[in-house]
């Protein structure tokens, strides 16, 4: 959805972090309630989705994630179109159910 050259988009965070000592699990955890307060929803294990009004917005959650990242972790970060993000799949077992929306509200800066 496009308003006034504004491109609302997905932001998908996809991350790989050690979680063998006490510490690497509190630092794990840690991240992901950055995640949460941030706005993203738990797409899977470790792949966090957050819908954004723009790409100016989109940037500024990236970067929150960014600086969030515990020091042996790794990030992924992908931006997807609302399209995009509508096309994806999700099968559970045998039965397949609908893909996370994106909201319906306008946000205005």
């Amino acid at each position: 959805m496009s308003f006034g050259g504004f491109r609302s988009m997905w932001v998908m965070a996809m991350f790989d972090l050690p979680t063998t000592t006490k510490a690497e699990r509190k630092a794990y955890q840690g991240f992901r309630k950055v995640l949460l307060k941030d706005g993203f929803l738990r797409i899977q294990f470790s792949v966090y989705a957050r819908h954004c009004a723009s790409e100016e917005n989109a940037v500024v959650h990236e970067n929150r994630v960014e600086v969030s990242l515990p020091p042996d972790g790794e990030i992924r970060l992908l931006r997807l179109t609302d399209k995009q993000f509508e096309r994806m799949k999700v099968f559970y077992g045998k039965k397949r159910k609908p893909a996370e929306k994106a909201p319906e509200q306008l946000s205005f800066f």
